[in-house]
Order: structure tokens, then sequence, then C-alpha cells
């Protein structure tokens, strides 16, 4: 093979090579879950967001995301943690979460990269500016005249005032309302439906993101992935719709771009924006 040839070879691999990162790294996908209740609940429709690591999409404005969140016309919008990374800046995920509380009710709870940040309470503040920020409490919203109370933990063990912002959200659950938990590690579902508690009381949706789709994926291979955080190799809880009783469990991919985690880049997965259908 010549030079000119080796030369047009190695172009065309790099070429296809980024194609490839476009198509499963770079686009996000928009995945919709259909979720039961036997409580006497309307329709209600959720976009929650998961582990922007203040990226952005469709330019720095965040139009791409925003658009899919417009075609979506949710009731509500949910932010579940690790908006931004544990360093650098927040203006992006500022900048959607602006935008979009101008057109629907927007509720956001921290991650673990929030929480590694030395400015967490000055960007709390900001956030408070635009949605309410739940740690261990909840917000109440009547959506298609039915009253939904959306809660928020960060996780089973950080701690609150004087517990667990986990153990604060059951204190005031109540069953006669539809509950939603925004709680972001998966790996701690056991906590997150009360186990070690004394508690009846069950939450009926809870959204989860931080595994990022586990990293690596091969269709029927991989389905949850080669890696995750705090949950190592082959990890078991990445994505998709779990059951557990009456409670609903929700994972997002996350919208993560791949140079995000260039040590462990998306393949094969791509960055995801959650639409949840809730009906009876």
């Amino acid at each position: 093979m010549s030079k000119k040839a080796r030369k047009r070879l190695i172009i065309c691999i790099i070429l296809l090579i980024v194609i490839l990162l476009d198509i499963w790294g770079f686009s996000m996908k928009t995945v919709r879950y259909d979720v039961k209740t036997d409580k006497p609940v309307k329709s209600v429709r959720i976009v929650f967001i998961s582990d922007l690591h203040n990226c952005f999409y469709g330019g720095t404005d965040q139009s791409g995301i925003i658009a899919e969140v417009n075609k979506a016309k949710p009731d509500i919008v949910c932010f579940g943690g690790d908006v931004i990374d544990a360093w650098g800046g927040t203006k992006y995920a500022l900048k959607l979460m602006t935008e979009l509380s101008k057109d629907y009710p927007c509720f956001y709870s921290p991650g673990n990269h929030e929480d590694m940040r030395d400015d967490k309470n000055v960007f709390y503040e900001e956030v408070k500016k635009i949605c309410p920020v739940l740690l261990g409490n909840y917000e109440e919203i009547t959506v298609n005249g039915q009253a939904i109370r959306i809660y928020g933990a960060p996780d089973a063990i950080e701690w609150g005032s004087h517990k667990t912002y986990l153990e604060e959200c059951f204190d005031s659950l109540d069953g006669k309302y539809y509950n939603i938990l925004l709680a972001h590690r998966p790996d701690q579902i056991d906590s997150y439906l009360g186990q070690g508690l004394k508690t009846s009381e069950s939450f009926d949706l809870i959204l989860s993101g931080h595994a990022h789709g586990g990293q690596w994926r091969i269709p029927k291979l991989l389905d949850q992935g080669l890696y995750a955080p705090d949950q190592g190799i082959f990890p078991k809880y990445t994505s998709g719709i779990y059951h557990y009783g009456s409670t609903t469990h929700i994972i997002s991919c996350g919208l993560a771009k791949p140079l995000r985690m260039i040590f462990i880049p998306r393949i094969f997965n791509r960055p995801e924006l959650s639409v949840i259908d809730i009906n009876r």
C-alpha cells in the first residue's frame, strides 16, 4: 500500500470513529417510560434530567435540550443531581434550569458532585432563585387537579439537621398523595424503599441517575454496562425501570457527554433525556 493510500485509509478510519462517537456518544436521545399506579392519579408527564455535569446541547443556550423538553410537553421537570461537576463552571446548568423554569414547574435535588464542591451552598442559593432545592424536604404541586409531592435526598447517608435527608423525607411521607423521590444513587435502592426504617409508607416513584448507563454498553451482552460509580465492574443498577411492590424505580443514563468521563468514555451509550408518563 502506498503512503498516499495509507494516509487516506487512516483519515477514513478517523472519520468513521468520529461519526460513531457522534451517533453513540454525543447525540442525546429521548427515552420514554410508562408508569402505572393504583392511586387515583390522572395522567402526569415528567421530564427527568440527571447528570448533566454542566454540559450543553444545541449550543451554549441549551437549545437542544429545551427543544426536546418542549416536544414532550411535560407537567413537571425534575433535575436529579450532578447538574454540575465537582469542579469548574455552573453557567450551562443554570442556563438550562432558568430557561425551563419559565415554562414548567421545576424541582431540583443535588447529587454527589454538588456535595463535593466548596461553593455548593452558593450554588444552591443560585438555584433557589429558579426553583426549589429539595434536601430532606418536599414540594407539593397540583397537576390536573391532583396534589403530588416531590421529595429530594442526594443519597441514603448524607446528614441533614438532625438525621439523614432520606429519613427526613420518610418522616413527612403521606400515602394519600402520589409521592416522588429524587434520589441520586440507584445502588442505595434498599434504603429508598425504607429498609431498616420503621415505616409503613413507601414512595410511589423513585428517580435516580449517577451510574451513567454503565459507561460501556454492548446490546445483549452488557445491558447494564461495564462500570458505574460506587458499583464497580459489571454494575447491577445503571438504567431502565424496576418494580418493587407498589414502588417504581427509574434510572436515567444521564446527559454527561463522553469528554466529561474521559478515562471511561461512553461507548454505545447515548446521553438520555427521560420522559415519564404516570397513569392509573
